[in-house]
């Protein structure tokens, strides 16, 4: 889907993440350790990279990996960047609307995101995606740049009897001033990384589930669902929206300055 396009997913939106997972022309290996390997690819969309890493768990069962990239209660746990996130409204069962905000380090400035989210169940994989939307109760606000997200996909995969397969692909503009090659070197980092976290996540997940409504899971179980149908008409820019007045100028950045983020992420 193209960013600020409101729909269902269809077959085709998931087929091309299954395309961009599994095929890897044109792609390059940027970073190869032991069970993960993170590829970049550079698109005609935008100068920053697409982005794909694929993992594999081998104590990390696929139902329990597509629970902890589902529940929001539990990524507010474990999401060391994520500052805030809540629901807008859903399409259907599948398909909703929410916002993202994400917590940048000094002297960079937070980003925030309007996100639609699908996602897919079949016997053999789940599949989640995401992109940039315009929702009008969230428009541009002081403190945060409102990036893009063009594509962000995960597909989740069995390996062997008890292990999972996990690959991620994103392609994200963070707006602002950062130049795209900070921004592509950044992620590179933050990939392998992400990977370790989640599976730290997944191993926690169950206790911590057993304590915080065990039994809600309602991109499991629709009837759970307590969100206001979304008005579509409510999804509509009309291109006018004025970004915030105090846009830090962040063009000056230098490579020394991803030891910010990676002091961040070790939190």
């Amino acid at each position: 889907m193209d960013v600020g396009e409101v729909r269902v997913a269809d077959d085709g939106d998931f087929e091309r993440l299954r395309v961009l997972a599994e095929k890897h022309d044109g792609w390059k290996v940027e970073y190869k350790k032991k069970d993960t390997t993170v590829w970049t690819k550079s698109t005609q969309q935008t100068e920053f990279k697409m982005i794909k890493l694929h993992t594999v768990y081998k104590d990390v069962s696929p139902a329990l990996l597509f629970d902890v990239l589902m529940d929001p209660l539990y990524r507010k746990k474990w999401d060391v960047y994520m500052l805030e996130s809540y629901d807008i409204g859903f399409l259907n069962p599948n398909n909703d609307v929410g916002y993202y905000a994400v917590r940048s380090p000094p002297p960079f400035k937070n980003r925030d995101f309007v996100l639609q989210r699908s996602w897919l169940q079949t016997e053999k994989e789940s599949l989640i995606l995401n992109h940039s939307v315009y929702h009008e109760s969230v428009p541009p606000k002081k403190g945060f740049v409102r990036a893009v997200s063009y594509l962000t996909g995960l597909v989740i995969q069995a390996d062997g009897s008890s292990g999972s397969r996990l690959t991620y692909v994103t392609q994200c503009d963070p707006k602002g001033s950062l130049p795209a090659c900070f921004v592509n070197k950044l992620t590179k980092i933050f990939a392998p990384n992400m990977a370790k976290k989640l599976r730290k996540a997944c191993l926690e997940y169950t206790d911590w589930k057993q304590a915080h409504q065990p039994g809600y899971k309602p991109w499991l179980h629709p009837e759970q669902i307590n969100l206001a149908k979304l008005d579509v008409s409510c999804c509509v820019s009309n291109g006018q929206e004025e970004p915030p007045d105090d846009i830090l100028d962040e063009s000056l950045v230098e490579e020394k300055d991803i030891a910010c983020f990676e002091e961040l992420d070790n939190v």
